[in-house]
């Protein structure tokens, strides 16, 4: 699993060009063209061919698999619209930092499996919900980057991944409890898989580096008493034996986050931050998303 997931970050960092450029800017701007015909005209005609409907699709127009991302209403025209902006700033940042490629296939990855969740057990695909993956990918590659609460104060990313996560679980939760409605109480889980399958284990990312510290320290195994109390006896001069050891990767450049090196992941970068006390490098992932080191 380990190599299959090298190999896709190799094959999407050499095709990091390839794809739809921009794909959340035409995504906002065609939510908004939606939104306002809708609320001005009264009229809605295009709402109605663009929305998903199993049934509908079944029937024939297939195109609402891939066009309801389109119908996103936040209510008012003002939370639409700074919602919108909002997303469309997050899918700029995700694509600048991942390529065109990689960001196209996280986001229609969503849509695919939401479109598969729907039709085989029925529901409604939101896409509020695959718009929260959007947010889910920045917190986790930006955790200490800022956003304005009620637009005066300032709360780190990493606070609102974590009750968006926290929230989603208790959606999970409320739709089981009293009544185990499944299969949708496990829509909201169906709804940020992608961000679950393009960052796996890196989730803990979104967590601060002190929190990962501190649990690797607690999970950690203490050595018994009897491996402490054990004596290496000094060989004499007739006994030595030469010992040859394998030897170990030669690399120049590792990551001081996550261990990657320029031997085991040679298609990323890595740079030293010049704001951390000492030399300390980074990968491309962990240059503008690490604590400094004072």
């Amino acid at each position: 699993m380990k190599n299959l997931r090298r190999r896709f970050e190799l094959f999407c960092f050499r095709n990091r060009t390839k794809g739809i450029p921009n794909l959340m800017l035409y995504l906002s701007l065609g939510s908004a063209l939606v939104y306002l015909m809708t609320t001005f005209t009264g009229n809605y005609l295009l709402y109605d061919l663009l929305y998903f409907d199993r049934e509908l699709i079944l029937k024939g127009q297939v195109w609402r698999l891939i066009t309801y991302p389109l119908t996103y209403d936040a209510g008012s025209i003002l939370l639409t619209a700074i919602t919108l902006l909002c997303y469309y700033s997050l899918g700029r940042a995700i694509e600048n930092q991942w390529g065109t490629l990689r960001f196209n296939l996280y986001y229609l990855s969503g849509v695919l499996l939401m479109d598969i969740y729907s039709m085989v057990f029925g529901g409604w695909a939101d896409v509020s919900y695959l718009n929260l993956s959007l947010f889910l990918a920045y917190a986790t590659m930006y955790p200490d980057s800022h956003f304005l609460l009620f637009f005066i104060i300032p709360v780190k990313a990493w606070i609102f991944a974590v009750l968006d996560l926290a929230l989603t679980l208790y959606e999970v939760i409320s739709l089981s409890i009293p009544y185990f409605l499944f299969p949708y109480n496990l829509f909201p889980l169906i709804s940020i898989a992608n961000y679950l399958l393009f960052f796996g284990k890196d989730i803990v990312n979104v967590f601060p580096v002190s929190w990962r510290a501190n649990a690797r320290r607690l999970l950690r195994k203490k050595p018994s008493q009897a491996k402490k109390e054990k004596v290496v006896p000094f060989p004499s001069a007739g006994s030595y034996e030469a010992t040859t050891a394998k030897p170990k990767d030669l690399y120049t450049h590792r990551c001081a986050v996550c261990g990657r090196t320029d031997v085991t992941n040679p298609e990323l970068e890595f740079r030293y931050c010049s704001k951390c006390n000492g030399y300390h490098c980074y990968c491309q992932e962990h240059i503008a998303n690490h604590t400094h080191v004072e």
